[in-house]
């Protein structure tokens, strides 16, 4: 049985570390046909990586690339550099292992990353089957060309737009990433990762989703869901799980059926999502959410001007986004939220429209990160505007440098002032480029969970120490 090791390449751990769950369900993917082991670089930078190679003498090494950057035009941290100088590249001088790249990241820049790492091959998108059938046609020592989501090394690179097809379903194996990699670390600061769901209908102009994943919603069935949720809690006791679809509650009716499942079954578990979609979301929703165990959600509507919801292609309107808002707060359901500045139409009076809602409508207990700039990421609605308006050039790689869109309508500096000043007069709001908080107020805040027994998230804490810090005039 030849060997194949998967690598994690992520090392990026705030706001909290992510484990590698595609890695994980490849990996069950492929283990009845195969040797498979994974190697997680997360918490070790990838120190021990050549010895495992040495020792374990894979026949074919995946590499996963999950972040490119972190998005943020004022503090940008470009990550791609270092993972391929200090883990893909020395692993390539030591091993005659074929190279595989695949993950998000990979998946978005295609082949300026197999250029840049002169990688044997590259999967794009998921990576279950093409993964099988490009290690079957290596064992049998055929020819492979370019098919599908497989890329070959001899591929001409380029800026060719790749029509992934997309199956039906996809593995309804469980990830179970305890048993895979070392989840200790990720138990202490992280979250067990659930994913119910593939694809995104929806088309927010900068968004990568539906290119990775496909356009339409393929669901897994809410009892095998509930049953992986049961099981890793039977062996792991009180993790928190988080849900990591696009959105949560799309299609209508899945996270219902999903959260009455868990109440059916009587977990009792911790769980927390990603993105709520406003336009299905409504107080049953958030009734069942709070009765089957969620302690935390993200909202993320992006704006609150009418004109900016149209401009990034939301797909619902501002009315319902209020309703979910009042409904959140109906029900204290902790909540992060998440605007972006900046987009196609933004001026000082769109994003006024924002700032009034986040006043009148979000509890301030509750925080809000406010963003600028848009990301553009090739084979997106925003890359065409920002070709249309000479952001970028035809051809021009976004890889790196990173490129921002900003609005035409308010230049970049005018943007930052306003959320600056913002961010300074409410104290649950913060500027998405200072999102890592003091040192001692983080201690601070363990301090005070401690002493006072705190089961609520942790930016609640951190909001309790910065109300306390402003009174005393230390912010």
């Amino acid at each position: 049985m030849k060997k194949v090791l998967l690598v994690n390449c992520n090392t990026e751990k705030a706001p909290y570390p992510i484990p590698p769950l595609g890695l994980c369900l490849l990996s069950a993917s492929l283990e009845d046909h195969w040797d498979v082991s994974i190697y997680d670089c997360m918490f070790n930078e990838g120190i021990g990586l050549v010895d495992r190679v040495l020792q374990f003498n894979p026949d074919y090494i995946g590499f996963s690339i999950r972040n490119i950057d972190n998005t943020m035009p004022d503090n940008c941290v470009y990550y791609v550099d270092d993972q391929v100088s200090r883990i893909i590249l020395p692993v390539q001088k030591i091993t005659s292992a074929k190279i595989i790249l695949g993950g998000s990241g990979f998946s978005i820049f295609p082949q300026e990353l197999m250029k840049l790492t002169q990688a044997d091959y590259g999967i794009i998108g998921e990576a279950e089957t093409a993964f099988h059938l490009l290690l079957d046609s290596l064992d049998k020592g055929e020819d492979v060309l370019p098919f599908g989501n497989v890329l070959v090394c001899s591929t001409t690179y380029g800026r060719n737009r790749y029509k992934v097809s997309h199956p039906g379903v996809f593995s309804e194996r469980f990830s179970e990433i305890d048993r895979k990699i070392d989840y200790t670390p990720y138990r202490e600061r992280g979250a067990y990762s659930i994913q119910t769901k593939r694809g995104c209908s929806h088309g927010c102009i900068y968004c990568t989703y539906p290119l990775l994943e496909g356009t339409v919603f393929r669901t897994r069935k809410p009892e095998d869901i509930v049953e992986e949720i049961e099981q890793a809690h039977s062996r792991l006791g009180d993790v928190m799980f988080e849900f990591v679809d696009s959105t949560f509650n799309d299609p209508r009716g899945h996270a219902e059926a999903i959260c009455r499942e868990i109440i059916r079954r009587k977990l009792r578990v911790r769980l927390r999502t990603m993105g709520i979609n406003p336009r299905n979301s409504n107080e049953e929703l958030f009734e069942l959410m709070m009765e089957a165990g969620f302690v935390q959600i993200d909202a993320t509507p992006d704006t609150a001007s009418p004109t900016l919801l149209a401009n990034l292609g939301k797909g619902f309107e501002l009315d319902e986004v209020r309703q979910m808002a009042t409904a959140i707060r109906k029900f204290n359901l902790p909540t992060m939220w998440f605007f972006l500045f900046g987009g196609p139409g933004e001026n000082e009076d769109t994003f006024k429209e924002t700032l009034d809602f986040i006043d009148q409508y979000i509890n301030p207990e509750d925080l809000v990160y406010m963003a600028s700039g848009l990301r553009v990421y090739p084979n997106t609605p925003l890359e065409t505007i920002a070709m249309q308006e000479q952001v970028i050039k035809p051809g021009q790689s976004l890889l790196y440098p990173p490129v921002f869109y900003f609005s035409k309508g308010i230049s970049r500096d005018r943007l930052v002032q306003l959320i600056l000043e913002a961010t300074a007069e409410r104290l649950n709001c913060i500027y998405s480029a200072e999102t890592r908080p003091p040192v001692e107020m983080l201690k601070e805040a363990h301090k005070l969970r401690a002493e006072q027994q705190l089961n609520e998230p942790m930016f609640r804490s951190f909001l309790r120490i910065r109300k306390e810090w402003k009174a005393k005039g230390l912010l």
